[in-house]
């Protein structure tokens, strides 16, 4: 009895800034504004959808519903998601009383901004699209330290202090993608309320990464995450090998579970963003977000994740630690970036989902410019090669790159990609 009440009053002391209420749905406050915004966000990038493509409209309302109505209360879009029509849904999924029940965020396309007046001009678009008047929260989306000098540039602290000011845009943020010190020097270029990181358990040294993490909640921003399965490939295509190490588990969960509940284990995190379809992934992780406790896992529970991560990273087929030792490149080639996304290829066997993100990082589709740091521009001079800790071949390597991820119909899949990311 003892110990049972020890233990409680350990867990009392670390949830006091987390509330669970009604529906068992718990809440994380954002440090700068009070408010509580639910453990589980929806996510609407990967809606049902039908067979010719368009989003199941009468099925995706109904899921949304029920995940409102079982207390997640932040909802996250953007411009381009399903192809433009994302938006357009939720402004008619969110009516009947459903917008008032609910955060609404949703993002600045930043890659097809050109000027000061598209910046207003997108605003005002997606407020009509969304139905409202007002944007809960507002994101410059797909941040890099390049994008942020372009927006800076075009104006981007005037347009966010005036619609704030005008009432538009009620807390501002942004989306990043970039390395760790590029993230840094844009959570100290603006008061942000919040900022949205893609974040798991093999991505703590990736991006923003955990010291991102840790910085950006030192400023008492809230943390939103994104990716937390990585596409789905945490939850979706596991090897036997890994299933074998999940099963050594005295509780058992499944690997989504893990993978979720690994992110919230972390106090610094605000809201897990979940791109679900399925009703019975909405069950799942509505489970799971009922017990998302920051600072809950037991020492045994983190070496099994560790242990996972380790047998990840056993699966990879280059050996680059990232240490950037190559770079810059004197041809412009990303090396680090081209082994890591050949790598998950090889990890999660998801060819399509290593071409996408292959295609979106290296064709100029964030940053709106020409494709740059492919591993076709390589020209062998071996500069690398005498730099690498690793003695990796690495002219030898870009080569299987560039047939693994770029290929015959590379130019036109980037054409097509920019079509779609580039419409207004």
């Amino acid at each position: 009895m003892v110990m049972d009440e020890a233990i409680e009053n350990r867990r009392h002391k670390s949830f006091l800034n987390f509330q669970q209420k009604e529906k068992k749905m718990l809440y994380r406050k954002i440090p700068k504004n009070g408010d509580e915004l639910s453990a589980l966000g929806f996510g609407c990038m990967r809606l049902p959808i039908k067979e010719d493509g368009t989003i199941d409209e009468k099925r995706a309302t109904s899921q949304l519903h029920y995940a409102i109505d079982h207390g997640v209360n932040y909802i996250d879009t953007a411009w381009m998601y399903h192809r433009g029509q994302s938006e357009p849904f939720l402004g008619r999924a969110l009516a009947d009383g459903y917008r008032e029940k609910v955060k609404l965020a949703t993002k600045l396309p930043s890659w097809i901004v050109e000027s000061r007046e598209d910046m207003d001009n997108l605003l005002n678009a997606q407020l009509e699209k969304l139905q409202t008047d007002h944007m809960d929260y507002y994101l410059l989306q797909g941040l890099v330290g390049e994008t942020w000098d372009k927006l800076e540039a075009f104006g981007v602290v005037d347009f966010l202090d005036k619609a704030k000011s005008d009432g538009r845009i009620i807390n501002a943020g942004f989306s990043f993608h970039g390395p760790t010190d590029d993230f840094k020097r844009i959570v100290d270029a603006y008061p942000w309320i919040f900022c949205q990181i893609q974040y798991n358990f093999m991505d703590e040294k990736n991006q923003a990464g955990t010291e991102g993490l840790v910085y950006a909640a030192s400023k008492d921003l809230g943390i939103i995450v994104m990716e937390p399965l990585r596409g789905g490939n945490l939850a979706n295509r596991v090897p036997t090998e890994v299933k074998e190490i999940w099963n050594e588990a005295s509780v058992k969960h499944t690997p989504a579970e893990w993978a979720l509940r690994w992110v919230w284990n972390h106090p610094e995190v605000t809201v897990v963003l979940s791109g679900m379809n399925e009703e019975s992934h909405i069950e799942e992780n509505l489970r799971t977000a009922n017990e998302a406790f920051p600072n809950s896992f037991t020492e045994e529970e983190l070496q099994l994740v560790k242990k996972v991560e380790q047998k990840y990273r056993q699966l990879v087929k280059i050996g680059c630690t990232g240490c950037r030792y190559c770079m810059p490149c004197p041809s412009g080639v990303n090396i680090p970036e081209c082994f890591e996304i050949d790598n998950n290829l090889h990890m999660f066997g998801d060819a399509d989902e290593a071409r996408f993100t292959y295609a979106m990082r290296m064709g100029g589709i964030i940053t709106n410019t020409e494709p740059e740091g492919l591993a076709s521009q390589c020209i062998e001079c071996g500069q690398c090669i005498e730099k690498c800790p690793q003695n990796l071949e690495i002219p030898d390597l870009l080569k299987t790159v560039a047939e693994e991820l770029e290929g015959a119909d590379f130019e036109q899949r980037i054409a097509m990609l920019r079509q779609a990311f580039m419409k207004r």
